[in-house]
């Protein structure tokens, strides 16, 4: 049995619930404290496989204007998965620029797209036609989760291993 250990990056605009993913996937938890993340955060996540074993490195950067674009913190990524909040409009035309930073460090990067807090109903903003069509045209397929509830969260990042395992 082989042990693979890969960098993934989390990337979207501030408070759209990147590091409430992080922590639901890795500790299995949520807090609904706010506290923005400076810089970079890295937790890790041993994942069985078919072949062995994948270590996720998961880098959670901070998101909007704190997130520098030529950010050494996507050299050596792996795959990124590109958050938006599904109660905040604008924060979906980040995609683009996301998928494009990433990109342009790693070309061959596998994307996953996910629209988090599927759960505010009521609040949401977002529909999943216009999520399919903006995905579309970036090549990538969306998910919708919920940090909150553990809805589709271990799904995003097994998406997203299954997709690394291909390149």
């Amino acid at each position: 049995m082989s042990v693979i250990q890969k960098k993934i990056c989390l990337l979207g605009d501030f408070a759209v619930g990147k590091t409430s993913l992080v922590r639901r996937f890795v500790e299995d938890r949520f807090d609904d404290k706010y506290l923005s993340t400076i810089g970079v955060k890295i937790s890790r996540k041993t994942m069985t496989r078919g072949y062995g074993t994948l270590n996720l490195l998961v880098w959670d950067l901070a998101g909007g204007d704190n997130f520098d674009s030529g950010s050494s913190y996507l050299r050596g990524t792996s795959g990124a998965v590109i958050v938006c909040d599904l109660t905040r409009h604008e924060t979906l035309s980040a995609f683009e620029r996301y998928a494009a930073q990433v990109r342009a460090v790693n070309p061959e990067s596998p994307l996953v797209f996910v629209g988090n807090k599927v759960d505010l109903v009521e609040a949401r903003a977002i529909t999943d036609a216009e999520l399919q069509t903006v995905c579309a045209a970036l090549n990538g397929s969306f998910l919708l989760a919920s940090a909150k509830t553990g809805e589709q969260v271990e799904e995003t990042f097994l998406a997203l291993a299954e997709q690394l395992e291909l390149h």
